[in-house]
């Protein structure tokens, strides 16, 4: 008795469930918990953007910093200075030349020790040569992918963007769908913003005429204001501060009632910016974003507390995206947009109007099929296949999912395949009372030799929609989790469910079976 109870108990939770999504003028009314299932960017309109990480950049960047590490480590004091000459970095190779042949493997070790298995290192004579291993380039690559979606799944999330869908594709690309966004250009922009910012002192010992000719000392660079990128200012290549160190970002306003953004720095960030304030009082330092000087103000004092305030004629929209990027970190590498597509709300809504005919259709369709060949037991069956669409819609909502197109279709699929979860005990019955077996004995016998088949048939498709899910994207995502829901849904239904009816309907008495003829 406790079982049948625990059945129908579960059963009328999972519709419970759906009613938020069957009628959403309920949900007010049902705790967070139970909320109506969310739509997909095909069903409720908005923007997809297909992202590519730039590894040639990336790698770019990690050779410049191969280089600084050999230097680095070959004129290491402690550990004595070893001498070279034409060091250089050209197509991802750093090489160099030791002038002592007697140093050469004491170079090698020294490197090896200090890159490990990260770095491929090869000798001709006296001359060294190392490059990123493949393995390491791999895991770069993956590393900058992951970090990639988890920034901009924070960057968009800060937005208070509803809904999105953030997940990799192929080996360096981003999917990311924005329902209910039609007009995705700010979101790109935030996006494409790799959000790199760093501290450098503004070099002032620069002429005039070198700022004209553009040729700039060695150890400098003259980087554009980001408002007037004619403007150029001279700063020390040397990274004072890295925007890594970065605790926090907010939009505020300064004394004057102009926006602004507050940065703090963690632990180790602000004793770096406390000793740049402090070192250089009277003196300008550049604050640098993606290789354009935001401002360049002077230290008047030391500022020891970690604190700062980046001022540059913003707008308040300007102040919070900014300190959005800041907030949510740098990206790894720089995400390029190769495709933009735009679905509109109205094509959305024509979509939901033919998933819900195409589902009525195929219920009412399977439910005539099913009286009409098993009479009072496809009442019965109908019945339950009502709850089962109820439950796969209710579960899917608890679980978090998102219905798509591709869903529906699973749906609709998932209602077609449940029926054979009926006719399999159904025609077992049958064959029972055929053989001679009463109507109480053929039902459970009905029941208990058809479970095998039912379990067959049902477990290849959830392992099916598993590997789809697995290994699917997108689309093929959203039909493998309606599928995999309706698989463990039909079990329940079709059989737990279907049975408890059934013996409620015989209440322990050997009724006869309309559909069965002798």
């Amino acid at each position: 008795m406790f079982k049948k109870l625990a059945i129908i108990f579960v059963a009328v939770f999972g519709v419970l469930l759906a009613v938020p999504t069957m009628s959403p003028k309920l949900a007010p009314y049902f705790p967070s918990w139970i909320q109506p299932i969310p739509l997909g960017l095909d069903l409720k309109g908005g923007a997809q953007l297909l992202l590519e990480v730039d590894t040639d950049t990336m790698f770019r960047e990690k050779s410049a910093q191969l280089y600084d590490e050999v230097r680095s480590s070959l004129i290491d004091r402690d550990k004595g200075v070893i001498r070279f000459s034409n060091l250089r970095n050209s197509d991802g190779v750093v090489s160099f030349v030791v002038r002592d042949e007697n140093q050469v493997s004491d170079a090698k070790g020294r490197l090896k020790s200090a890159l490990g298995d990260t770095v491929d290192i090869s000798s001709d004579g006296k001359t060294i040569k190392l490059s990123y291993s493949d393995k390491a380039k791999n895991e770069m690559v993956q590393d900058a992918l992951s970090r990639s979606i988890e920034i901009v799944r924070r960057r968009i999330d800060a937005l208070g963007t509803k809904e999105p869908s953030i997940q990799s594709q192929g080996g360096k690309y981003i999917l990311v769908q924005l329902p209910g966004v039609d007009n995705p250009e700010r979101i790109k922009e935030l996006i494409g913003q790799t959000a790199k910012m760093t501290f450098h002192l503004v070099n002032e010992n620069v002429t005039q005429e070198q700022m004209l000719s553009g040729h700039a000392p060695k150890g400098t660079e003259f980087l554009p204001f980001m408002d007037a990128p004619e403007q150029k200012i001279p700063v020390y290549s040397r990274i004072e501060v890295s925007g890594e160190a970065l605790k926090d970002s907010q939009a505020d306003f300064d004394q004057h009632n102009m926006p602004v953004v507050t940065t703090t720095f963690d632990a180790t960030g602000a004793r770096k910016f406390a000793k740049l304030t402090t070192e250089h009082v009277n003196e300008r330092f550049a604050i640098v974003l993606d290789g354009k000087v935001l401002s360049a103000p002077t230290i008047r004092e030391p500022i020891p507390g970690g604190r700062g305030q980046i001022s540059g004629g913003f707008t308040l929209q300007g102040a919070k995206d900014l300190a959005v990027l800041l907030r949510s970190g740098a990206l790894p590498a720089p995400l390029q947009v190769i495709e933009e597509r735009t679905v509109g709300a109205g094509l959305g809504a024509d979509t939901i109007a033919a998933g819900k005919i195409a589902s009525l259709a195929g219920l009412i369709f399977i439910m005539i099929f099913m009286i009409v060949c098993y009479r009072g037991f496809g009442v019965i069956a109908s019945f339950v296949l009502v709850v089962n669409l109820a439950m796969i819609i209710g579960v899917s909502a608890f679980l978090g999912a998102t219905l798509t197109l591709p869903g529906i279709a699973g749906i609709v699929l998932t209602l077609g395949m449940a029926v054979d979860a009926n006719i399999l005990p159904f025609e077992r019955i049958r064959d029972e009372i055929r053989a001679g077996a009463t109507p109480l004995r053929a039902v459970e016998a009905g029941f208990h030799r058809s479970m095998k088949a039912v379990l067959d048939g049902n477990l290849t498709n959830l392992i099916c929609s598993l590997v789809l899910f697995q290994f699917g994207a997108g689309p093929i995502r959203g039909f493998a989790v309606t599928l995999s829901v309706g698989v463990l849904t039909t079990l329940f239904t079709c059989v737990s469910l279907s049975k408890v009816i059934i013996d409620w309907y015989m209440n322990g008495k050997n009724k006869k079976i309309g559909y069965v003829k002798d």
